[in-house]
């Protein structure tokens, strides 16, 4: 088995950044791809941002250019620097990993079998 541990959520001021991080352990096996997802109050998950094992990277429409994923795979942990953050940014963040590998970072929710208990990240003045 293969436990995902989310830090880094917090308060915030529009405007402002936070980096999220997720580090995987377990059971394993270096991690494979690894993704973060958000859910607001009342609207479904959506994609954030994902990384594959060997650093190609895919972003939620919404979020391309004020957020970056990255990872470090020595220390199973992936990160996901968030800037310029306004309140519908709003969620509860999730992280997703998986130990399979796949030739394109755009990895759907099911391909996912291991997720984070979820870190709160509020924007508000």
């Amino acid at each position: 088995q293969v436990q995902l541990v989310e830090s880094g959520g917090g308060l915030v001021q529009p405007g402002g950044s936070l980096q999220l991080s997720c580090t995987a352990s377990g059971s394993t096996v270096s991690i494979g791809h690894m993704g973060w997802y958000r859910q607001a109050p009342g609207k479904q998950r959506e994609l954030v941002a994902q990384i594959s094992s060997g650093g190609l990277t895919d972003y939620g429409d919404y979020v391309k250019g004020r957020f970056t994923i990255s990872r470090d795979n020595a220390k199973n942990t992936a990160y996901l620097h968030m800037n310029n953050l306004t309140p519908e940014d709003t969620a509860v963040y999730y992280c997703a990993g998986t130990t399979r590998r796949f030739p394109s970072p755009r990895l759907r929710p099911s391909h996912y079998p291991y997720w984070g208990q979820g870190t709160q990240v509020t924007v508000s003045s």
